[in-house]
């Protein structure tokens, strides 16, 4: 498989070349957002690796440029700990997951095989509350049987919600579930994220799947009484 990664920061570029080359990737390389831009247009590649403060375009413009262009390559984005605004806007720029510096060489291959598994799945198992279908092998959503896309953040999110349907899920709950090892959790992402999952599975709100309860949090309401 060949990933794209963009980054800046020399050393960190060639840390992370190196090893996903030792993982058996084919790997090609920018430090620049104009060029990495070219490359993941012009090259048959399988996820890429962008940071977000890129000289000549930052990362979200290429990420932006990439999805009005309609190209679905899954996007993992690398932010600074400092900056939750940076992972706002990669994620409503179309990114598939983030990660935030400095990390561990093994979370950000975790991440990657993650988004790789999900873009090629084959097998498929089913979750189902009301007219919403996952398949968890695939990390496939579907609503009525139409798929609809969503991305590894927004898919981990929704699974989360339908395996606890019966229960009020604070923000807190949630960002220590999607992330783990991030210190710097905030409420932002979770409320973009929830959005952006109303928005593509409810555009019109005629089922109000992910109900909020005030100073509570959130709930699944279609597996009432499944």
């Amino acid at each position: 498989m060949r990933i794209l990664i963009i980054e800046d920061e020399l050393e960190l570029l060639t840390d992370i070349e190196t090893r996903l080359q030792s993982e058996g990737y084919i790997v090609d390389t920018s430090s620049d957002g104009n060029d990495g831009y070219f490359i993941a247009t012009e090259y048959p590649l399988d996820a890429a690796i962008i940071d977000i403060g890129l000289p000549g375009i930052s990362g979200i413009e290429v990420i932006k440029k990439l999805r009005q262009q309609g190209h679905t390559l899954p996007v993992l984005i690398l932010t600074a700990r400092s900056r939750w605004q940076e992972k706002v806007e990669g994620l409503e720029a179309g990114a598939d997951d983030y990660l935030v510096k400095p990390f561990q060489m093994e979370e950000l291959l975790a991440r990657v095989k993650a988004l790789l598994r999900r873009a090629s799945g084959s097998a498929s198992n089913d979750l189902s509350c009301g007219c919403i279908t996952l398949k968890v092998d695939t990390q496939q959503v579907l609503r009525d049987n139409n798929i609809i896309e969503v991305t590894a953040f927004e898919y981990r999110l929704l699974e989360y919600l339908m395996r606890h349907s019966s229960e009020a899920i604070s923000k807190s709950r949630l960002a220590d579930y999607l992330y783990p090892h991030d210190d710097d959790r905030d409420s932002n992402v979770i409320e973009v994220l929830i959005g952006r999952l109303r928005k593509k599975l409810d555009p019109d709100g005629s089922i109000n799947l992910i109900e909020t309860l005030r100073n509570r949090g959130y709930r699944f309401t279609l597996c009432d009484g499944e």
